[in-house]
């Protein structure tokens, strides 16, 4: 492994040869060169969520909540080094031409490991999903895959948005997030908990938001107690953008720029992604901030610096241009988006049979849809195929394919002389004339996202509700009302109210923002080439009106773990086209009986599964537990997912599969925030999907459940 402490004293020895205004000018993002010691310019600022990004061309993965889709850890650690590889390509090349410019160094500000509580935040489709520990798991995997295990790191990833932060947009600047001991550290903490002490990232995000009335960017408790004193984080702490300004224009707990670049160094913030540490001179000489203090946050930068290996020659200068978009990486690109795809209902109309088409009908503003294809923080990509592309390719010359856009993606109409929904007699005439109508609706990155980042400017990147955009609504009601078989594709980063759909199109898919090549994958599912086999990482609700508002952050009937009403999809629901049974199910090696008891002795769980396809193609599943505290008023109101393991199995076999499971599965978290024992009884459900009367409802199977006791 590589040695921090090599690193460390490296980088004191620099810093300690530089002025007091050398180092201030370091803790910038975009840190200005300092020719006489060699140390050249550095952007610290760069993006990899889901392939690199904002810098020219890279393979463009299927966005990261269609990622987390996918229940893989293998898949993410892979991700992850792709990232890294091809962040490396391009770094040895703008590094030829003397190219230090933003998103072009090896700092990535990724992954999003916030908790995706409330399906309207418009960010939540950068995030793996609403549950911390899939989110922990997934995060951790990336991480390991973008830093790698050689002698230096591969990139540099970094955990953000620290902590309990995921919208409103509108308000982030001068919100408040209020969160309890005890959701903070069952929901807020935990992924960010995991990256740090497990995973290692290298550098860890401020929010912009305050949480319990500290900023994010400079609270004590976040920071000093929590990150560096109880999880002793060693790397280095960036802000969010522009956040540090927010302390005195937005969240009025200093009066001027110079207090708040103070408050955030000296509560350990070392780079500001912003201007407002441009008057770190001031505040020194002030006395707001001492030398020692702007020296211990240039040593920790340039720390993570000789970490990369940006002073040494290394094993990954050889890294070539030509790894970029290689063959070996959208192979990748492709797997991933083949399992992130959730196929929510069908009716036996799927998978779609060339043999006796003649006419399909492709509708709907997202199928030809570029923007449909990428979410956001994406890359450029050499090739792009929408689904309609995918399914003309699929079909070739054998089947007629028509087309309609149907309607605009959200306005009333396409043509701006025209008269209202000018695009819905067309659609009308391609369903009329189409054996099958494939339908995509959906929102892209312009409609949910960042605020500022998007042209939804009525809510600054969150949804208002869940519905689709009314004239996808109305679209959908018009070819549905045709009389031709619907199947739905939709196209989102989130959770959205697909009832409609649901009682009226013959089959729905949720496909996410599934890369830039994406739409060829799709069309493969759809035509049967590949089977679906992804599972919903968030719930998909029947509105928002049991939700609680937007701005509330305690976790009270949110997320699968809370809710108490019915919903429309469950977490970790998702069909396939074959049939998996599960035949059997041990405990520490013993067999255990569905509906029994099983003891086992000592704290670890090892639980393995025996899950078989009774149907004549191989399929893939995801072997999911979940688990109840029986004994503990702390518990969660619902079982909590606790392990996962994605298994292939070839036609008529059986396959035993290992399923590592939490190691705080049979803790609990009390009002005081402590991790505490949940007693000695537990109930453990294994499947396919969570235990819930819903999940049973719509895939015909019961969970494997049986009670533990130790």
């Amino acid at each position: 492994m590589r040695d921090r402490q090599a690193a460390r004293q490296r980088a004191k020895e620099l810093v300690g040869r530089m002025t007091l205004e050398e180092k201030a000018s370091q803790l910038r993002y975009d840190a200005p060169a300092i020719p006489r010691l060699g140390v050249p310019a550095y952007n610290w600022w760069n993006e990899g969520l889901h392939g690199v990004a904002r810098a020219g061309v890279a393979t463009m993965f299927p966005q990261a909540i269609g990622t987390a889709a996918a229940f893989d850890t293998e898949l993410l650690e892979k991700i992850g080094d792709v990232i890294a590889v091809e962040g490396r390509a391009k770094y040895n090349a703008y590094r030829e031409e003397e190219d230090r410019d933003i998103y072009k160094g090896l700092t990535f500000w990724s992954p999003n490991v916030n908790i995706f509580r409330d399906p309207r935040w418009g960010r939540g489709h950068e995030t793996y999903g609403e549950d911390p520990y899939l989110t922990g798991e997934l995060g951790k995997a990336f991480v390991e895959g973008l830093q790698g295990d050689g002698e230096y790191l591969k990139a540099a990833a970094c955990a953000k948005h620290f902590a309990v932060h995921s919208g409103p947009e509108a308000v982030r600047h001068k919100f408040n997030a209020k969160a309890s001991k005890k959701d903070l550290r069952e929901t807020y903490l935990p992924a960010f908990e995991k990256l740090v002490k497990e995973a290692g990232v290298e550098a860890v995000m401020g929010a912009y938001n305050r949480t319990n009335g500290e900023p994010c960017c400079g609270s004590k408790t976040l920071m000093e107690d929590i990150l560096r004193g109880e999880w002793e984080f060693e790397g280095h702490y960036v802000s969010d953008c522009w956040a540090i300004r927010d302390f005195h224009t937005q969240h009025m707990i200093t009066d001027t720029a110079e207090e708040s670049a103070a408050l955030a160094l000296k509560t350990g913030c070392d780079v500001n992604c912003g201007i407002t540490y441009l008057h770190l001179m001031k505040a020194y000489q002030d006395g707001m901030v001492t030398e020692e203090e702007i020296t211990t946050a240039a040593e920790r930068l340039f720390t993570t610096r000789f970490l990369l290996g940006l002073f040494d020659e290394t094993e990954y200068d050889r890294i070539g241009y030509d790894r970029l978009e290689c063959p070996e990486h959208l192979a990748l690109a492709d797997r991933a988006a083949a399992e992130s795809v959730v196929l929510l209902k069908n009716d036996g109309i799927l998978p779609l049979k060339k043999e006796g088409l003649k006419t399909v009908g492709v509708v709907g503003p997202n199928a030809n849809s570029r923007a449909a294809l990428v979410g956001n923080y994406h890359g450029t990509s050499s090739r792009y195929i929408t689904v309609l592309e995918g399914i003309q390719d699929v079909l070739g010359d054998d089947v007629r394919v028509y087309y309609s856009e149907g309607c605009h993606l959200f306005k009333e109409k396409v043509e701006n002389l025209a008269l209202r929904q000018d695009r819905i007699s067309e659609a009308v005439a391609v369903a009329k004339n189409s054996d099958v109508v494939i339908l995509c609706v959906g929102l892209d990155e312009t409609l949910e996202g960042e605020e500022g980042d998007t042209g939804n400017s009525y809510a600054s990147g969150d949804k208002m509700d869940l519905l689709l955009p009314q004239a996808q609504r109305e679209l959908l009601e018009a070819v549905v009302k045709t009389g031709k078989p619907v199947v739905l594709v939709n196209m989102t980063g989130s959770a959205m109210d697909l009832r409609d759909a649901q009682e009226h199109c013959a089959a729905v898919v949720q496909a996410w923002y599934p890369g830039a090549r994406g739409g060829r994958v799709v069309a493969d599912i759809l035509f049967g080439a590949l089977s679906p086999s992804g599972k919903l990482p968030v719930t998909f609700y029947h509105d928002t009106e049991e939700l609680p508002d937007f701005e509330d952050y305690s976790m009270k009937n949110r997320t699968y773990r809370y809710f108490t009403g019915e919903v429309l999809y469950p977490f970790g629901y998702g069909l396939t086209y074959g049939s998996m049974e599960l035949d059997g199910v041990k405990l520490n090696g013993q067999e255990a009986a569905k509906g029994g008891e099983a003891v086992w002795a000592g704290e670890e769980l090892r639980l393995e599964a025996v899950v078989s396809n009774k149907s004549d193609r191989t399929l893939q599943e995801v072997v999911q537990v979940y688990i109840r505290a029986l004994d503990s008023g702390d518990a969660t109101p619902n079982s909590r997912l606790c392990g996962f393991a994605r298994v292939t199995v070839e036609p008529g076999c059986s396959v035993t599969v290992q399923v590592p499971v939490d190691r705080d599965a049979f803790t609990v978290i009390n009002d005081e925030g402590e991790k505490v024992s949940g007693g000695s009884r537990f109930a453990v459900n294994v499947g396919f999907g969570q235990p819930d009367a819903r999940t049973a409802e719509l895939t015909g199977k019961e969970t494997f459940g049986f009670v533990a006791v130790r």
